[in-house]
């Protein structure tokens, strides 16, 4: 198992964004969250097999329809972070 962490900037707030996330991350099999932060970004982590994450990765360059998304920044995670399921905090 791998574990990524990403930040999303762009209209990422108030557009569905997390939940779309969580969508796409229980599709794909993955585990883990993805938050608003302050600044306006969003925080993604996801934990689960290489290929699974790496279609979620693609997939948060996009968005869902109503977002705009600027840039994403991604990191390796350690899996002690990621708990079952995949929630939005």
């Amino acid at each position: 198992m791998k574990c990524q962490r990403a930040w999303i900037s762009g209209r990422v707030q108030g557009v569905a964004f997390r939940a779309h996330t969580r969508a796409r991350a229980e599709a794909l099999g993955l585990r883990g969250y993805a938050r608003n932060l302050p600044d306006g970004r969003v925080e993604v982590l996801a934990c689960g097999e290489e290929q699974a994450l790496q279609a979620l990765l693609r997939w948060l360059h996009v968005g869902p329809p109503a977002a705009r998304v600027d840039s994403v920044r991604t990191e390796d995670a350690g899996a002690e972070d990621c708990a079952p399921g995949f929630r939005v905090d």
